[in-house]
């Protein structure tokens, strides 16, 4: 663990060593949250986000097998309230 100070206008130095873990160069860009704790977080923003979220919730349910799931549903209810048509020719 490091400690730094903030300077006048609230800025912190990263120390090198950090920076070069986490591939920080100069100019990238970071996001910047507090954590529930109180803790501030500083993370690399990804050259791509939109990419950097593809596989985000991986470990969760599968959206679309619930979908196609509450579909068949709906579609067993819809059958089985239409009434059901005799056969033709006979009495």
């Amino acid at each position: 663990m490091k400690v730094v100070k903030t300077s006048t206008k609230g800025q912190v130095v990263i120390p090198a060593g950090l920076r070069a873990q986490i591939g920080l160069r100069p100019g990238a860009k970071v996001v910047v949250r507090l954590t529930g704790d109180g803790a501030v977080q500083i993370r690399p923003l990804p050259k791509n986000p939109v990419a950097a979220g593809f596989g985000l919730f991986v470990d969760g349910p599968s959206l679309t097998a619930a979908l196609k799931g509450e579909r068949k549903a709906e579609r067993e209810r819809e059958e089985s309230r239409r009434p059901r048509s005799r056969p033709h020719g006979g009495r």
